[in-house]
């Protein structure tokens, strides 16, 4: 079954010439079956870049999706046309308080180097994360929005790095029996753009929270924190093929210092073409997160978070 987007969002024309089935609206009243409904809280800058990159994973799945955009009440997009915004975007106040959700997705954003309190918007942010518990049945924060959910709900901090952590890094499956590692190779290689890091050694210290995927390079990459009905990933299996090197050429055009993302590009040269060794096991755990809500969500949307 496809993805249930509007015709006119970006991702609709993306997607179909990628093979990706999508529907609208029109198409779907027609079907005599309940959608999941999965929400996007897009906090980063490229809205439609970010847009099209989960689309694409969370459409792949054998069930319909309707997909929701979201966005903070009070932040304005800079990188992104406000009539792309207005047209596609809710604000997150504007979602009424018996609304609910199969699914949200919080997405990172590129503020890691300010403290939590310091975000414009991070009140709001943790009214939308309270709000969670009681409206939407599985949360997935990504990267800083993962870091925000395990600080927020177990006080756990970021920690600054003394270099970014930037390339494709073997990650080990720690918990093979998870069913959203279900399919998934012993290590698999995951995208990683980040200055800031969670510690193992404070997960650890906090009961019910288990990592899935981990490096010992880079740190814990996938917890599951059944407790809150949550997933936290701090790096970016979403990302497409060229998403590190827009990052690494836009880093050398403003004179930004920055290395060669590691284990990118062949042979590590930037001027040789870099390869997507990710794709599958991207496609692989956000389908299992979709078919492990189908499996647990209620049918009567009114009854999550009960």
């Amino acid at each position: 079954m496809p993805i249930k987007i509007p015709a006119t969002l970006p991702a609709f024309d993306v997607l179909t010439r990628e093979g990706v089935m999508v529907l609208d609206e029109d198409a779907a009243s027609r079907q005599d079956i309940r959608p999941l409904r999965i929400a996007l809280l897009n906090l980063m800058p490229k809205k439609i870049q970010t847009e099209n990159q989960f689309a694409r994973l969370i459409g792949a799945t054998p069930l319909q999706i309707e997909f929701t955009l979201l966005r903070m009440s009070d932040h304005q997009a800079r990188n992104t046309a406000a009539e792309h915004m207005e047209s596609f975007y809710r604000p997150f106040e504007e979602v009424t308080e018996d609304e609910k959700f199969d699914g949200l997705i919080i997405t990172g954003a590129p503020i890691e180097h300010l403290p939590f309190e310091d975000v414009t918007y991070w009140d709001e942010l943790r009214r939308v994360m309270d709000w969670t518990q009681t409206s939407v049945h599985s949360t997935f924060g990504v990267c800083w929005g993962g870091m925000a959910m395990i600080n927020h709900f177990h006080g756990i901090n970021k920690h600054m790095l003394d270099a970014k952590a930037f390339g494709c890094f073997r990650h080990r499956n720690l918990a093979p029996s998870s069913p959203y590692l279900r399919g998934f190779s012993d290590d698999c290689v995951v995208p990683v753009s980040r200055w800031t890091e969670i510690r193992q050694a404070e997960v650890d210290t906090k009961p019910g929270l288990v990592t899935l995927l981990g490096s010992d390079e880079v740190g814990p990459c996938l917890i599951e924190d059944p407790d809150h009905r949550a997933l936290y990933i701090f790096n970016h299996f979403e990302y497409d093929r060229d998403t590190l090197k827009q990052e690494y050429d836009r880093d050398i055009e403003s004179g930004t210092p920055i290395n060669v993302p590691l284990n990118y590009y062949t042979n590590d040269d930037p001027a040789l073409p870099p390869l997507n060794r990710w794709r599958s096991h991207a496609h692989l755990l956000y389908g299992n997160w979709i078919n492990e809500i189908y499996q647990t969500t209620p049918y009567d949307l009114s009854k999550i978070g009960a």
